[in-house]
């Protein structure tokens, strides 16, 4: 089991919004055109995106999403933080580029995977 709080430690992500760091991260998903992301996330992903507006929250929430990583040293507006606040959306950002980062997350979900 990988849960947000662990993939951010292990990762060395920058906790933007963590109300719940024992949420278990199932998969992966990395996108930034928001109808796409609406209609191919999977609830329990961890969601890779240089994407910063409100509509990432909304559509965090839609989709049930893990987390919300932002790749590329994003930093989300203020409003999609506090909509992510309001409905207990995980936060999470990263320097790093969207391949490399989803390619970590892969390598970790299959890290934990094997170790249970």
């Amino acid at each position: 089991m990988l849960t947000v709080e662990m993939l951010a430690k292990e990762l060395d992500l920058e906790t933007i919004e963590l109300p719940d760091g024992s949420r278990e991260i199932e998969g992966g998903y990395a996108g930034d055109l928001l109808s796409w992301v609406m209609g191919r996330a999977q609830p329990g992903d961890a969601w890779v995106t240089i994407m910063s507006n409100m509509n990432v929250s909304a559509v965090a929430q839609l989709t049930d999403v893990a987390c919300v990583i932002f790749a590329e040293g994003v930093v989300p507006d203020k409003e999609a933080v506090q909509k992510a606040e309001l409905h207990g959306i995980n936060l999470l950002g990263s320097r790093k580029g969207m391949f490399e980062l989803s390619h970590e997350i892969s390598l970790k979900l299959e890290e934990h995977r094997d170790a249970n």
